[in-house]
């Protein structure tokens, strides 16, 4: 009787599988926590996974908690996780049946207070100063006096009037505005590409490149500041090849933009004085250094006057000069009958002795031997023209019988070599379709897409009204996903089959790898 009674409690006890277990726990902490916002740091951090989720710990002095940001949530959060950074998490506590354990499915990072974001600052300052980004070896002076200055910052703010103000009173220049947000989530994308806009523009083409750049925006707190402070604003200033000036916030506030800009000015006015000189200074200069080049150009001009007629004092007059030629010239006068008379004497003596040597018999010799070398010659350079033209001859027909041979295998090469590449392309095009996933779905089967077009593997990948893509064999339907997923349920058994059986069709691999 005593054993009955023991045993009976037991025996009435319900027996729950590991699922069952698990789903009722995961419902009981979600209705316990469905929203919560947790402190802590961030640590394990490594970026997001291959799938694009990411997964790191929250962690203090006495406890830590895993957080896992999915996908879709991790591109919209105002706050980017960073190892060591301390947060407020906020989102809610589920549980992970495949490890037993419980985390924080989070929506939104928030700072956890100014100390915290002065840490991750001074923490990033320290990383990209490591790699060279703020060296002063790599700053560079700006243009003395730019054609074209590309300002980055917001169009509807009092910054743009004021360096507009400012160039125009000290030195109209051409300026391009690159419109950005300069504070919010997507304020250090869009300063990035503003910076990497303009370096891109060619030099001479319709748009013209700047020579300087100015960022600028008026002062603010330090949230307000922290997108001129994001690693992909700093390495694009540092990488601008057109030098850049940094004019954000008041002279108190500091980003790390000004580190890597090639000047830093402490407001954006002085950005715009930086810039350029002042107009009416370069004119009352440059009239300042003509008023002395022409004062210097006419002392030259007296003292070489002065010299010119001191030197000329010196110089002998023109008889002096001229009195030894003039003497040259009477002898060489006098001496000029006599020497003509003799050069004449001379001339007709060789003229007589040549027409001695050239007489009527000789001459005809030498013109005979002459006409016997011409034609000893001509019959030579025949002979040579047409063995040469023999020789030709020869070589040309011995090319054309090897390009008839050339030709008469051409044809069956070509033919086999056509035959060959088409059974290759049909082999390929066999291959192609039993590989191509349109034959999966003629058999029944549909592919699910997101709306950018990326096939979706798995239900939570899904959200709630999410819009979808569904492809059939015939074509593509457009859907929207309505209610949460559910846990799946434990498979219902099934009687076991005689080996060697073929499987089912339910229970064959779909599209989707079930």
């Amino acid at each position: 009787m005593s054993d009955t009674t023991t045993e009976s409690p037991i025996s009435n006890a319900p027996d729950w599988t590991v699922s069952e277990l698990s789903g009722a726990l995961k419902r009981t902490v979600e209705d316990a926590f469905g929203h919560v916002r947790v402190r802590g740091e961030i640590s394990g951090y490594r970026g997001p996974h291959s799938s694009g989720h990411a997964y790191f710990s929250l962690k203090d002095q006495n406890a830590r908690l895993d957080a896992v940001v999915w996908k879709g949530v991790f591109g919209r959060l105002k706050v980017r996780p960073e190892e060591g950074l301390e947060v407020v998490a906020i989102g809610r506590i589920t549980t992970f049946p495949g490890k037993s354990s419980y985390q924080i499915v989070i929506d939104q990072l928030e700072f956890a207070g100014a100390g915290a974001i002065m840490a991750m600052l001074e923490e990033r300052k320290r990383r990209l100063a490591a790699e060279g980004l703020f060296a002063g070896e790599r700053k560079r002076r700006p243009p003395f006096l730019p054609v074209v200055i590309g300002v980055v910052t917001s169009p509807t703010g009092a910054v743009i009037r004021d360096i507009l103000h400012r160039l125009s009173d000290r030195f109209p220049r051409h300026v391009l505005v690159w419109p950005v947000r300069v504070q919010g989530d997507t304020c250090g994308a869009e300063v990035t590409a503003a910076i990497r806009g303009f370096n891109a523009l060619t030099p001479g083409g319709p748009i013209p490149r700047p020579d300087v750049l100015i960022v600028a925006r008026g002062g603010g707190s330090l949230e307000d500041l922290l997108g001129f402070s994001e690693e992909s604003v700093v390495r694009a200033a540092a990488e601008s090849a057109i030098p850049l000036i940094s004019a954000v916030g008041h002279e108190t506030d500091v980003t790390l933009i000004d580190f890597a800009a090639d000047v830093r000015a402490p407001t954006p006015t002085a950005a715009a004085e930086m810039a350029v000189p002042v107009r009416a200074d370069l004119i009352a200069e440059v009239a300042g250094l003509h008023a002395r080049l022409r004062a210097c150009f006419a002392r030259g001009l007296d003292r070489r006057a002065t010299d010119l007629r001191s030197l000329s004092r010196l110089l002998p007059s023109a008889d002096a000069l001229l009195a030894l030629p003039r003497q040259r010239l009477d002898i060489a006068g006098q001496r000029l009958p006599r020497a003509l008379k003799a050069n004449a004497a001379a001339h007709r003596l060789a003229l007589t002795r040549a027409e001695g040597r050239l007489a009527p018999q000789r001459l005809a010799v030498l013109v005979e031997r002459r006409r016997e070398r011409f034609e000893l010659f001509a019959g030579r350079l025949s002979s040579a023209l047409r063995a040469n033209a023999n020789a030709h001859r020869e070589r040309i027909d011995r090319a054309r019988e090897r390009v008839n041979g050339v030709h008469a295998r051409l044809a069956p090469c070509l033919r086999r070599g056509h035959e060959e590449r088409a059974r290759k392309l049909r082999s390929l095009e066999q291959l192609m379709q039993a590989l191509s996933y349109k034959g999966v779905l003629a058999r029944g089967y549909a592919l699910v897409r997101d709306a950018n077009g990326e096939p979706l593997h798995a239900a939570a990948e899904v959200a709630s009204g999410q819009a979808l893509e569904i492809e059939f064999r015939d074509g593509r339907v457009s859907a929207v996903a309505t209610g949460e997923g559910t846990p799946p349920r434990p498979p219902a058994r099934k009687p076991a089959k005689p080996r060697g059986a073929l499987p089912d069709e339910d229970s064959q691999p779909t599209l989707f790898g079930n």
